[in-house]
């Protein structure tokens, strides 16, 4: 069995109960979501009643609780010093919803040091989870996503996120959550994936890696640029992705797909998933979904 999914919606009205019945739609057993939008801190009060709907209805659908991942928003960035006291807080608060919805995980970009250098960059991202971890002492776990390097972006390889978690004294409570497309744009070669996975038992530990996002690549191996693409359309290529995804040592760890939609419009992930489970790729799938789009819009 794997547990494949995809990113899903989370509103004020509906909350996780919205999120499953999505998931659900796609032939998907677990997802991820944002508790809110990634770029503001917005945020509706969590509603009880709709979350133990929710959870009743994954349990009506193989979708099993602890494999469901929420992200971060975007505006945290634990490496900036003059954003360190509102990502700290704001981050606190995530982690807070998180344990009122269930969730055990929650993926967290690293930072970005805004020319300030990685050193000191990674310098305040331990700092920061430092203090997220003293203020909050709950269970939910957060896993630094690798990153593709682009601008100053930190976590662009191993040895760095190997940094923050040799400085978090309550590392037990750290992950990671590998993304393919950004593993390919820093520089790693995902048709070796065995040995992408043997450097990162080396240097973290594969008992770390809780995450997996799965995507294809706009881009050339080591372009720094994360430009996601749909499965097959990209420069990782279905078959490595596949394989990825069926790793004998991987089969516990949920794999998220965060492709992009359809014409900006429609989501691929029914699809997706569909060919995944098949294990075929379908040639020109992409196709048929623009098709129906316009066939619909008539």
């Amino acid at each position: 069995m794997i547990y494949i999914g995809s990113h899903v919606s989370f509103d004020k009205k509906d909350q996780l109960l919205k999120s499953t019945k999505e998931a659900i739609s796609y032939g998907a057993n677990t997802f991820m979501f944002y508790t809110g939008a990634p770029q503001n801190t917005i945020r509706s009060s969590i509603n009880n009643q709709k979350t133990l709907e929710a959870i009743d209805l994954m349990k009506e659908n193989q979708i099993v609780l602890d494999k469901v991942i929420v992200h971060a928003p975007y505006i945290i960035n634990l490496a900036n010093r003059d954003n360190l006291d509102f990502g700290i807080r704001f981050l606190i608060e995530e982690l807070e919803r998180c344990e009122q919805l269930g969730i055990s995980m929650i993926v967290l970009h690293p930072g970005s040091h805004v020319g300030k250098g990685v050193e000191e960059g990674i310098k305040n991202i331990i700092h920061g989870l430092n203090e997220v971890f003293l203020k909050n002492q709950g269970n939910v776990k957060i896993l630094l996503e690798t990153m593709a390097g682009k601008g100053s972006e930190i976590g662009k390889n191993f040895s760095e996120l190997k940094q923050i978690m040799d400085g978090v004294i309550d590392n037990q409570r750290l992950g990671i959550c590998m993304d393919t497309c950004h593993l390919n744009d820093a520089g790693y070669n995902m048709a070796d994936f065995d040995s992408v996975l043997k450097d990162f038992d080396s240097i973290l530990g594969i008992e770390k890696l809780n995450c997996i996002h799965i995507n294809d690549s706009k881009n050339e191996r080591s372009s720094h640029k994360d430009r996601h693409e749909n499965l097959g359309y990209g420069t990782v290529g279905f078959e490595s992705l596949l394989k990825i995804i069926y790793h004998p040592l991987l089969k516990e760890i949920p794999k998220i797909l965060e492709t992009p939609y359809i014409n900006r419009e429609k989501p691929p992930y029914k699809k997706e998933i569909e060919m995944i489970k098949n294990k075929e790729f379908e040639k020109n799938w992409k196709d048929s979904i623009e098709k129906e789009a316009l066939e619909n819009v008539e």
